[in-house]
């Protein structure tokens, strides 16, 4: 981990009080791991004197987004999530919900604590083709699709989630919501024009909304915990949830989700590994699922896109000011990522239309 960052974003001496007044059965001494992957939220695995473990969510530590990195939002949406089931197993897996704390005084902003998953959270090809069979992956595929479907079919007000934000026009309010956010960092010319651009293509195309679901904002293979049997133990990293259209949540799950053949694969490209649903299988296990109409998934496969470019664009950010965890010298990538995405929404968007 970034040893420079432990000291500013935990403090071991208050969490060790804090922890055994709140959480069950600790034995000090604590230590507390920075889990790399995280690219917004910090998330710590937590170990006492007895290997038991948790997991400490808290907001990055620069440039942070107030609504996206709400620690009491994103701790009340994984609790109510937790308490539906069927049939004694989870609709939607997600980690149990421990302990929520808003005392500045403990490490200077909100977290809060929940378990420890075990199992694997696959990030790339290599780690995908070493921890899964070819039937392991073809299992996570079909279960990260009908997870997906199952959250979107949730009723919010049945669970207590009905006050997560407006549920009309999630579209039209997310364009302005991380344009404004692209706004906010520099950027170059050229860039700005290309993020201008598509802005300005998928305001004046939105399709007209199907439903107003629980939608996750950031879904796909590697915000997850899998068993090395194919088995979707908890989803994780549910900072950018709210209320609205579903097929956002599956457009951005299309732009995750690569193939072997494809030439630029987005991030860690988990999925590129031999052996997962193709693109068109989770489309069509998606759409039987949920009963939605897939006509326009183009639209919000070219707004996954943007968005995905303007958060890389803010992280990018973040690592240069040294308020983002994890190594910077990924920042080449990063940046080289962004302009892709934003020059592809323009040539999808013109397909489309």
């Amino acid at each position: 981990m970034n040893k420079s960052l432990y000291p500013k974003a935990i403090n071991i001496e208050n969490l060790t009080v804090w922890f055994l007044k709140h959480i069950d059965a600790v034995t000090p001494p604590l230590t507390f791991e920075l889990i790399k992957a995280g690219r917004s939220n910090l998330t710590y695995k937590v170990t006492d004197h007895t290997q038991k473990t948790w997991a400490l969510r808290r907001p990055p530590l620069a440039q942070v987004l107030a609504s996206a990195h709400d620690m009491g939002r994103e701790y009340k949406i994984i609790s109510a999530l937790g308490s539906v089931s069927a049939d004694q197993h989870s609709i939607v897996p997600v980690a149990h919900a421990l302990a929520y704390c808003d005392d500045l005084k403990i490490i200077g902003c909100p977290f809060f604590v929940m378990e420890w998953v075990d199992g694997y959270v696959i990030r790339d090809s290599r780690t995908a083709d070493k921890v899964l069979s070819n039937n392991a992956k073809l299992q996570i595929s079909r279960a990260l699709t009908d997870v997906l479907a199952n959250l979107h079919m949730l009723e919010p007000s049945a669970i207590g989630l009905d006050n997560l934000g407006p549920k009309e026009n999630y579209i039209k309010r997310q364009l302005k919501r991380w344009y404004q956010q692209f706004q906010s960092h520099p950027s170059t010319p050229e860039l700005y024009k290309l993020i201008t651009k598509g802005h300005n293509l998928l305001t004046n195309n939105i399709p007209e909304q199907q439903r107003a679901s629980i939608v996750h904002g950031d879904y796909r293979l590697d915000n997850v915990v899998v068993s090395d049997a194919g088995q979707l133990k908890a989803v994780l990293d549910w900072e950018l949830c709210t209320l609205g259209d579903p097929l956002a949540d599956l457009g951005m799950l299309m732009v995750y989700w690569a193939e072997p053949a494809d030439p630029n694969p987005l991030l860690g490209a988990p999925t590129a590994a031999t052996g997962f649903l193709t693109r068109k299988g989770v489309r069509s296990r998606y759409a039987s699922s949920s009963k939605l109409n897939l006509s326009n998934l183009s639209f919000y496969i070219a707004f996954g896109k943007w968005k995905i470019a303007c958060i890389l664009h803010g992280v990018n950010a973040r690592y240069l000011k040294g308020g983002q965890a994890g190594d910077p010298s990924d920042t080449k990538e990063l940046s080289e990522q962004v302009y892709s995405l934003a020059n592809s929404v323009t040539k999808l968007m013109l397909f489309t239309i």
